[in-house]
């Protein structure tokens, strides 16, 4: 099976630039931010069905503060503080806290990616929730201490949730 010309390049870029801002790098390869999501190294990347929405979105609201972060191509909104619990109700599923609240419509995610790879020159975790276009309807980001490591104990969290998701 031989690869398409334009994804060995998005491979090797990438590669080169693993620090990349990965909505920018499908923008400029005229892809989804999936199909980036999917040339990362696979040691950087795991993959899990839509259909975790729910134990994903439970586990995480006792972890403590991260970054609820939405990246579209006008804003970069991100929240920092725990992710509060939800449940489903019209079609949604609704966080029920503040200050973040919201409505997310979770049937439109189709897959969720726990991603490990460096981001302006740090190394990050984070967990997103892919719709069918193949674009992040949100991230959330593993929270760092004032030194800008991770948090140790959300590191672990995130492996385990991953893990126990394959």
């Amino acid at each position: 099976m031989s690869i398409e010309p334009g994804l060995v390049d998005l491979r090797t870029e990438l590669a080169e630039k693993p620090g990349a801002v990965l909505e920018e790098v499908a923008t400029r390869y005229g892809v989804s931010t999936r199909d980036v999501l999917e040339a990362l190294p696979k040691d950087c990347s795991f993959v899990v069905g839509g259909n975790h929405f729910p134990a994903v979105m439970s586990d995480v609201t006792d972890w403590g503060d991260l970054v609820f972060l939405v990246h579209t191509k006008d804003i970069i909104a991100e929240f920092k503080g725990p992710v509060p619990p939800g449940r489903f109700s019209a079609g949604y599923y609704n966080l029920i806290g503040s200050p973040l609240g919201g409505h997310i419509k979770a049937e439109n995610c189709t897959a969720i990616y726990f991603v490990s790879r460096p981001f302006m020159k740090l190394e990050s975790c984070s967990i997103w929730f892919m719709n069918q276009s193949g674009e992040a309807m949100f991230k959330i980001f593993v929270g760092r201490n004032p030194d800008r490591s991770l948090k140790e104990d959300q590191v672990r969290r995130f492996h385990a949730l991953a893990a126990g998701l394959s």
